[in-house]
């Protein structure tokens, strides 16, 4: 299976419907992102959002959002919502998407990449841990607004 990465530029209709399709194999609390959610996360700065897709048919495979951010101790990234449809998995296409983000990550200056993974999402730790990310002994807090 072939696959392509780009960054989603523009709001379009298989837009829609890939994260229509993925969103519930992502999450099953929250919703499919709105119109007006995903043309404000494409619009954004902050995020750059990745889309991976069939090298033949074009079909949105996956996605994922780079967040790149200055803070006062230098750039920061983060990688958030990663997402493989499940009919994909196994075929390399979680790779190119993080691939793809941490060479963006690096073009934008980021010495640091980091993410959070359920523990368990195994064949997604494993991925990571191939990648070359390691886990750091660290408290991650949540508060709820």
């Amino acid at each position: 299976m072939g696959v392509t990465v780009t960054e989603a530029t523009e709001y379009t209709d298989d837009l829609r419907e890939g994260f229509d399709r993925l969103t519930p194999q992502l999450s099953s609390s929250n919703p499919p992102p709105t119109d007006d959610q995903l043309r404000a996360i494409i619009a954004s700065p902050a995020s750059i959002l990745l889309v991976a897709r069939d090298g033949d048919s074009g079909r949105i495979l996956g996605s994922l959002t780079l967040v790149v951010f200055p803070i006062p101790t230098g750039i920061r990234a983060w990688i958030e919502d990663v997402v493989v449809d499940e009919a994909a998995r196994g075929h390399g296409v979680g790779e190119a998407l993080n691939r793809a983000a941490l060479d963006l990550a690096r073009t934008a200056g980021a010495r640091t990449v980091d993410l959070t993974s359920r523990p368990s999402r195994e064949a997604a730790n494993r991925l990571y841990q191939r990648l070359g990310f390691t886990q750091r002994q660290t408290n991650i807090y949540r508060y709820e607004l």
